[in-house]
């Protein structure tokens, strides 16, 4: 009897000395999961440029004599901007000319030994075949007639083509040619851009749009005043990247009333459309089998749990969850590197 005693005495003690060196919980910082609004934006430098802007080139090969207008000249619709050489096609429109007249000067022969024979038959003069033979080589006249006209036109057109011709009122932005080269049909020798609408184009890095296209609207100013910007609308996102640069050429429409000066530098702030995710701190991530993971605390066990996540994006000083984690969860963001799976926790936090 003595001896259940003295057990019973030990065991008691032992029991009140292990609850006396039990660990406290563990001491973490949390907060509650929130779904956040947020938008990406970049800002990119880019130029102004002309919404239209046209090549001009001869539609006919020779060598250039005459060059009226520089690069910053404003011409107008009709302007003769270039020549070449055309000697050799004033020669074709004074040959076409003489043929003209002498295919006329047939067709009044012929219309003359028509109208003879004509007379002739119905007093049975000639034979019919001889009739037939006039009324034939009449017709041949009027068609040669009809061929030399063409020939006219078709020189005449060769000749005007030696000069180069402006195709609407604007500037002249480029040039390629100089007097005494030789060039040829539909080779570039002008840029010109057309007055009226102007754009803002940019060339943005491919990275900016794996979370999708920019939204339809950004903002542009000028580099030489960054004090205020102008509200534009994207009117163009190239379907390709370009290969060389790897950037994706976009160009915004600028309002009207907005007559920046063509070449003038610009600085573009484009945004994402506005996405909502749940938003956490960099703090709060830790690895699971060398997977992202965070520590979830259950406020009615006050143990805490951890949990693989997918991460949807990162940003300076955070990190978007896209799945793992629901809205008002508690997430420990200090202190995370000191727990175990079911471990008791204390904590601080909203």
């Amino acid at each position: 009897m003595i001896g259940l005693s003295l057990l019973g005495l030990l065991l008691a003690a032992c029991d009140d000395n292990a609850k006396t060196t039990a660990a406290p919980p563990q001491s973490v910082r949390v907060i509650h999961a929130a779904m956040i609004e947020h938008q990406r934006s970049t800002g990119v430098t880019g130029e102004i440029r002309a919404r239209i802007q046209t090549d001009l080139a001869f539609r006919s090969a020779g060598k250039v004599i005459e060059r009226r207008v520089d690069i910053g000249s404003h011409v107008h619709a009709g302007d003769v901007l270039a020549r070449i050489d055309d000697t050799e096609q004033r020669a074709d429109v004074e040959s076409a000319e003489a043929g003209l007249l002498a295919a006329q000067a047939t067709l009044n022969q012929k219309n003359l030994a028509f109208r003879r024979s004509q007379t002739l038959v119905e007093t049975r003069a000639i034979a019919q075949s001889t009739y037939d033979q006039a009324k034939e080589e009449l017709a041949t006249a009027e068609g040669s007639l009809e061929s030399a006209k063409a020939s006219l036109a078709i020189a005449r057109d060769a000749l005007s083509y030696t000069e180069l011709k402006a195709n609407a009122d604007g500037i002249i932005t480029a040039r390629s040619v100089e007097v005494g080269q030789v060039v040829s049909a539909a080779q570039p020798a002008l840029t010109l851009a057309h007055d009226g609408p102007r754009d803002a184009v940019f060339d943005v890095f491919e990275a900016f749009f794996l979370a999708g296209s920019p939204g339809d609207k950004a903002t542009v100013v000028p580099v030489s005043n960054p004090g205020g910007g102008i509200p534009a609308k994207v009117r163009e996102v190239a379907p390709v990247i370009d290969t060389t640069t790897g950037t994706i050429r976009v160009k915004l429409a600028l309002p009207d009333n907005v007559q920046w000066s063509l070449g003038t530098s610009v600085i573009g702030a484009f945004h994402t459309p506005p996405d909502t995710a749940i938003t956490l701190p960099w703090s709060a991530m830790t690895s699971d089998g060398g997977k992202p993971a965070v520590w979830i605390v259950d406020a009615a066990t006050r143990t805490v749990a951890l949990r693989l996540i997918t991460v949807a994006s990162y940003r300076a000083g955070e990190f978007t969850a896209a799945k793992g984690i629901s809205a008002q969860e508690l997430v420990v963001t200090e202190g995370g590197k000191f727990l175990r799976p079911e471990q008791v926790v204390s904590w601080e936090g909203n």
